[in-house]
């Protein structure tokens, strides 16, 4: 794992029960609305008025976002943050475009190829951002980050992720690990006492939970990124540890190494046992997740950042999460998938580049309070302070922030390592052993192929 990164979940695991209000600037709690749940952000965290605030022109900025279930605490967070900001500058209107991940990756690709990027969207690190940032379509931030001094309140080393030559070019909404959430109530039903520790034994959980009618693992394949958060997990146990696509790209192995091939073979077992659930391809994530959080699944594996949502569904009190094992007795179960959030960036289009620079400074300053004060505040990117425990957080919110503490190294994702061409042909060869049974060693040769053609791009 990248030592930027393992530092930056290190701090995140040491400030875990005791998360710096001061990432909110001048905010505090007398600004509580009587019984509301969450602080209203204060305008205090905005700096001066921009020239158009000053002059009462009428702007209107676009916020492309991925926050679509109302549901969720970032859905309330995001819209609650947008309706004080407005209040405090009634100039300017925010509309919302939100959609799911999958719909607003493809949406943002067309608008950049029509140079059309909304004012404020979101974009996912390192490999993803690259081809933005190229372009020239997004602008540098570095000013936003030195305003009200919302830079130290980032996790030290976590804007690595989001700069290139010298500028920050977005703020990341989270910096997570990926869990196995498990309902303990549907373990019970089939047998099953303890989570699993080898991969055997989550086939062997998967099949007990099959014989009882219970759907064992939760996915939403038609989001094809899903699959490969997991699959990522199974590799990084079958390689021995973190690396695996860095070794490919520095020349010291190939996707045709044992490794990958058995990584391919793990999945397509887990996949053949029939973890998953009927037409899992058809299903979104949102949709996926509702399975899980309605009880019908008894296991979901995601980012932390689902913590809060699934704590405040129906399930929540039910659900604990555990790391992924063991396979073939290799990997460290204290190595986890890593994830970088998605991140804000404002379009180097945009009419209104200032008043967009007044705004996203205010939002991601607010963020972190409103997450907190909303049970959301596991897996996020700022530093923050507060005792999760008195603030009444759930057995499995801290339970997760636990596990912060025991990382021990990992991997990002695939299409946050490997270039949009080649990241392509992995996710659409994964959901294709969704479908139908498959050759682990040519899905590693199609890999390898897909590689060689675009490394130099």
């Amino acid at each position: 794992m990248d030592n930027k990164l393992k530092k930056a979940l290190s701090i995140a695991a040491a400030g875990a029960l005791t998360l710096s209000l001061a990432a909110c600037g001048n905010n505090d709690n007398s600004s509580k609305n009587g019984g509301d749940a969450a602080a209203s952000p204060s305008s205090s965290a905005s700096s001066a008025p921009s020239a158009s605030a000053s002059s009462g022109e009428k702007v209107t900025l676009t916020f492309q976002n991925i926050y679509v279930d109302p549901n969720t605490p970032t859905y309330k967070t995001a819209h609650q943050i947008v309706d004080q900001y407005q209040k405090d500058h009634p100039n300017i209107k925010i509309e919302f475009d939100s959609l799911n991940t999958d719909q607003q990756k493809q949406k943002l690709k067309t608008q950049a190829n029509a140079k059309e990027i909304p004012d404020i969207t979101m974009v996912n690190p390192a490999a993803q951002m690259k081809p933005f940032v190229d372009a020239n379509l997004f602008v540098p931030l570095n000013d936003v980050v030195e305003k009200n001094g919302l830079k130290d309140t980032y996790q030290s080393g976590l804007l690595d992720y989001y700069s290139f030559n010298g500028n920050v070019y977005a703020l990341p909404d989270g910096n997570n690990i990926e869990v196995v959430y498990y309902n303990k109530d549907l373990f019970a039903q089939a047998g099953i006492s303890n989570p699993p520790a080898t991969f055997d034994e989550l086939l062997a959980d998967v099949k007990a939970l099959k014989e009882k009618g219970i759907i064992p693992m939760a996915i939403g394949e038609k989001d094809t990124w899903t699959g490969s958060f997991i699959f990522m997990n199974i590799l990084l146990r079958t390689n021995g540890g973190p690396g695996f696509l860095k070794d490919v790209v520095d020349g010291k192995k190939t996707f045709e190494d044992p490794a990958f091939v058995d990584a391919v073979s793990k999945f397509q077992d887990l996949i053949q046992a029939g973890a998953f659930e009927e037409g899992a391809t058809s299903l979104d994530v949102d949709t996926g997740r509702s399975l899980f959080t309605s009880g019908k699944a008894a296991m979901y594996m995601l980012g932390s950042w689902e913590t809060g949502t699934i704590d405040a569904s129906e399930v929540g009190p039910k659900v604990a999460a555990f790391q992924f094992p063991t396979v073939g007795g290799k990997g460290d179960p204290n190595q986890f998938m890593l994830a970088p959030g998605t991140a804000f960036a404002i379009a180097a289009n945009s009419k209104h580049i200032e008043e967009a620079k007044d705004f996203l400074n205010y939002f991601t300053l607010n963020f972190p309070k409103v997450q907190f004060e909303l049970k959301n505040a596991v897996g996020l990117p700022q530093k923050v302070d507060g005792d999760m425990k008195a603030a009444g957080y759930s057995d499995l919110a801290i339970s997760v922030a636990d596990l912060f503490g025991k990382v021990n190294g990992g991997d990002i994702s695939f299409d946050n390592t490997m270039n949009p061409a080649v990241s392509q042909v992995h996710l659409n060869s994964l959901q294709n052993m969704f479908v139908q049974k498959v050759d682990p060693a040519q899905v590693a040769k199609e890999h390898q192929a897909a590689y060689e053609a675009n490394k130099d791009q």
